[in-house]
């Protein structure tokens, strides 16, 4: 993995130091953007190791992301209710 050189991290230093990231609902953090997008919002969960290893492989092998597979498992159980 490629080192940052000195002067990149004076760069980043001066950057973050002048333009720290603002948490809470109106902020400039990865959550607080994607709550302002409405049904797209992010949500973080917690699941076990096993749960965790499932999602991972099966998004790999189906080459879609984690929440793709969440997202087709709860489709096919609401379908399933109705």
């Amino acid at each position: 993995m490629a080192r940052m050189t000195e002067e990149e991290a004076h760069y980043w230093d001066k950057y973050y130091t002048e333009n720290p990231p603002k948490p809470g609902p109106a902020g400039t953090g990865f959550f607080s953007q994607r709550r302002t997008q409405g049904s797209q919002a992010a949500l973080s969960i917690t699941v076990d190791s096993v749960t965790a290893d499932y999602l991972t492989a099966k998004a790999a092998s189906d080459h879609k992301t984690p929440s793709q597979i969440i997202g087709e498992l709860v489709q096919r159980e609401i379908a399933a209710a109705i």
